[in-house]
């Protein structure tokens, strides 16, 4: 293959995905208490959640070096790629792009194209699947960036968690909005606007949370052949049950993929977190929803 794809751990594609067309995948690291490693390597979800679940402990995340970039860059020229995409997780939400352009610089900018998706999980995932699918066709380098941008363009991420908390721990939504939903016992369904975490709607029990992820998901979805991603962390049977309705109410669906969160983005939003990516036929109106 002429054209090579690279992403990162927090993507969570199938690993029969990953398998199927050689896809790169290079790991971002996870601080646990006492030890760190390497996400879906030495560090997985089971352990993160019982970490955060255990009182006043913490688990942090970092970026993987230029360096473990540019090997595996080289691995994939060893393999015979004369061109290399890569794909990564939102850089609102991490240095990981960064990381990965430095890494470019010195593999060979012409060499190189690095992709920053705006979103993390399979909003990143489906990314690469597409720019996977399009190399597997025999597109080139350009033809395969485009169809990654274009994929992270038409995707949306929308999900719920237990608690804020988390989230403004790391950074990763504002201090007023956690406390806000915190003191008025909200559950706020979420989603990720230009790579950001933002809520979209305000809602006061965790059934109903969970009863307007689904409707906003089917609405995202529209009637076309939509691909579908849940995930969850320590909540198989709430990512079973989001999946069923899905299911049901979503009759063209393309794909369906279900999995839980590794580390490093379980790490931000909790225990208890469920959440659905969906890319909506092409066509199909995408616009971000106004909040509520």
């Amino acid at each position: 293959m002429s054209v090579a794809v690279v992403t990162d751990s927090t993507a969570y594609l199938p690993a029969e995905l990953v398998e199927q067309y050689g896809i790169e995948v290079v790991p971002l690291y996870v601080v646990l208490p006492g030890r760190s490693g390497r996400e879906g390597q030495d560090v997985g979800p089971q352990e993160v959640a019982a970490a955060m679940t255990a009182r006043g402990q913490q688990v942090s995340t970092s970026r993987p070096t230029p360096g473990d970039f540019v090997a595996a860059y080289r691995r994939c020229q060893a393999a015979g790629a004369a061109r290399i995409v890569s794909v990564h997780l939102s850089s609102e939400l991490s240095g990981t792009w960064d990381a990965a352009r430095l890494a470019a610089g010195q593999v060979g900018e012409h060499v190189v194209t690095v992709i920053d998706s705006r979103g993390t999980a399979m909003a990143t995932g489906f990314a690469v699947l597409a720019a996977a699918r399009a190399a597997a066709d025999g597109a080139d380098a350009e033809a395969v960036a485009e169809a990654a941008r274009r994929t992270a363009a038409a995707t949306r991420t929308l999900f719920v968690v237990d608690t804020l908390e988390h989230l403004r721990r790391g950074g990763r939504i504002g201090a007023a909005a956690a406390v806000l939903g915190s003191a008025l016992a909200v559950k706020p369904v979420l989603h990720v606007v230009e790579g950001e975490v933002v809520p979209l709607e305000k809602v006061r029990t965790s059934a109903r949370a969970f009863n307007r992820l689904v409707q906003r998901a089917v609405e995202t979805a529209g009637d076309g052949p939509a691909s579908v991603a849940v995930h969850h962390l320590a909540a198989p049977e709430r990512a079973d049950r989001l999946a069923a309705e899905l299911r049901e109410r979503l009759p063209n669906l393309r794909e369906l993929y279900v999995s839980e969160l590794g580390a490093a983005v379980g790490a931000h939003v909790g225990p208890g977190a469920v959440g659905v990516v969906v890319v909506p036929a092409p066509g199909e109106d995408a616009a971000e929803q106004p909040e509520e």
